[in-house]
């Protein structure tokens, strides 16, 4: 009989015990990586979110040709917003301070002032009224009527003035300007009723919705005001033609003194200190 061959032997396989404790500990590791990695991508998308408003929001010391120097904007609070922001005007905020008042960002204002006047320019005089309720605003208004020849109604605006044609004092405006769609909202009441577009000075608590073309901006102090006001007469006056009488206007008639800032009070105001 043959030989049969031996079968060779193999290695038996090694059984490696693992006990449940190791098994928690590795759940608890692999569980810890994974709320790492979780953080991580967290984090990651919120540096993206805050790389992306960074690059959309202009900020106030960007540098570009501005209707006025920057330092009148500031030195005329038209930057200050107040403490509530409504929803409208969040676009327009560049951040807080940190006594909680907005802060407007001087770029996007100078940008809605410059729409503010192209669409403005549109109009004739005789079809235009600005109305003012805020007495400290008065002066300023008074300035742009006369030398604008726009009708103005400061402070009581008298009802029904556009809307009722049995009065004697009635009139058929084709453009409104408000100066704060809150204080003066019979005037944009009327004006929505027989369907005049609306230009309106809107601070950061204002809701903007029913204005046609928004100036953002502080609209309770008169140097304020008074800087909108002188540059929208300034330029209305351009666009008729009229560069003599636009050239002899005067910030100070509209906004009174104006303290001109020196180079560290500029940018601690600029910045909110």
């Amino acid at each position: 009989m043959p030989k049969t061959k031996k079968s060779e032997s193999k290695p038996e396989a090694k059984i490696i015990e693992i006990s449940e404790e190791d098994l928690k500990k590795e759940s608890e590791e692999k569980l810890e990586e994974s709320s790492e990695d979780s953080k991580n991508e967290k984090k990651k998308k919120r540096e993206i979110k805050k790389l992306s408003e960074t690059e959309l929001k202009r900020v106030m010391t960007d540098t570009k040709e501005t209707l006025v120097p920057l330092t009148e904007y500031i030195a005329c609070s038209v930057h200050l917003g107040t403490k509530v922001i409504t929803p409208s005007m969040r676009k327009f905020v560049y951040k807080r301070r940190a006594d909680g008042l907005a802060v407007l960002n001087t770029n996007l204002i100078d940008d809605k002032l410059r729409e503010a006047v192209k669409f403005l320019s549109n109009f004739h005089a005789k079809d235009i009224f600005i109305a003012c309720k805020r007495d400290a605003c008065w002066p300023a208004v008074e300035k742009f009527s006369e030398v604008t020849g726009i009708k103005k109604f400061t402070k009581k605006y008298p009802a029904g003035i556009i809307t009722n044609l049995q009065l004697e004092t009635f009139f058929e405006p084709k453009l409104a300007l408000i100066c704060d769609p809150w204080v003066d909202k019979n005037a944009l009441n009327d004006s929505l009723k027989v369907k005049i577009p609306v230009l309106g000075i809107c601070d950061t608590n204002n809701y903007s919705d029913r204005v046609t073309q928004v100036i953002a901006g502080n609209n309770k102090s008169r140097k304020s005001i008074g800087l909108i006001l002188f540059i929208l007469a300034r330029e209305y006056l351009k666009s008729q033609g009229k560069d003599k009488e636009a050239k002899a206007l005067k910030i100070e008639d509209f906004a009174g003194k104006i303290e001109i800032l020196d180079a560290q009070s500029f940018e601690k105001v600029k910045e909110g200190v």
